[in-house]
């Protein structure tokens, strides 16, 4: 599976951005799509995560401010921020597993500024 993120760009603090991800074939029945961010200088972290029942899960530290959606139509994965603080600032990857197998998009940067 690939998967091509886009979406991120340059913001400011209490601004919003909205992440795509397409994959290359179909997300139905995939039992968990994510998103997660890596910020420069320490290790990738969960941000979002949805399952084929479209229940989510998000960290304490977006929580309110960030919601994952799927549309298995598009084979698309999205994430919206709102309320974007400069802590946010990371290059999001989205991420499916399927077959017991992990693929990993390139990634885009999302950059806060204050």
């Amino acid at each position: 599976v690939q998967l091509q993120a886009s979406g991120g760009g340059l913001v400011q603090t209490g601004g919003s951005l909205r992440l795509s991800c397409v994959a290359s074939r179909s997300i139905f029945g995939m039992p968990r799509v994510a998103w997660y961010r890596q910020a420069p200088g320490k290790e990738r972290e969960l941000a979002a995560t949805i399952t084929n029942s479209d229940i989510t899960n998000y960290p304490d530290s977006v929580k309110g401010r960030f919601t994952i959606s799927r549309d298995n139509a598009k084979n698309t994965v999205y994430l919206q921020m709102n309320s974007l603080k400069p802590e946010d600032t990371a290059v999001y990857y989205c991420n499916v597993a399927t077959g017991g197998v992990n693929y990993w998009g390139k990634g885009t940067l999302v950059t806060v500024s204050s």
